[in-house]
């Protein structure tokens, strides 16, 4: 779960934008690059409400636009959708990857998944990781 922002006591700006631009490159870029896209579309008020923020959509609106984070994820603002203030929940910002073959997702991200079959034939991982306990601890492992 996200971290929860509010308009009440306003640690700072650059703290809010660092946790939204975060947000949509942990969210929004990387598994887009994971699956190969080539754009990736973020809309305003979608980021708004899964921070749990409340009347910030301003600030989301400007740490989306900003060159800083087109720089450090390697993005390209293709297009700017919404109303001619572009400061609303209905704003989507549409972006490609700076280079024209995306770069690849970290190899780890790769092996996601790998084990889910396996895992379900000892009722899931949570129930294999128990039994593993028990044989390694005993009794006294629960």
């Amino acid at each position: 779960m996200p971290a929860r922002h509010s308009n009440c006591g306003e640690p700072g700006r650059g703290a809010l934008s660092d946790s939204v631009r975060e947000y949509v490159r942990r969210h929004y870029v990387e598994p887009a690059l994971a699956r190969g896209e080539l754009t990736v579309r973020v809309i305003a008020g979608d980021v708004h409400r899964e921070l749990g923020l409340t009347s910030r959509v301003p600030s989301v609106c400007n740490a989306l636009k900003k060159q800083s984070f087109l720089n450090a994820n390697g993005l390209r603002l293709e297009k700017v959708e919404g109303p001619p203030s572009k400061q609303s929940t209905t704003v989507t910002y549409t972006y490609s990857f700076a280079s024209e073959a995306p770069a690849q997702a970290h190899p780890f991200w790769s092996l996601r998944g790998v084990g889910k079959e396996i895992f379900r034939e000892y009722g899931g991982g949570e129930a294999f990781l128990s039994g593993e306990r028990k044989r390694f601890f005993g009794d006294e492992g629960e």
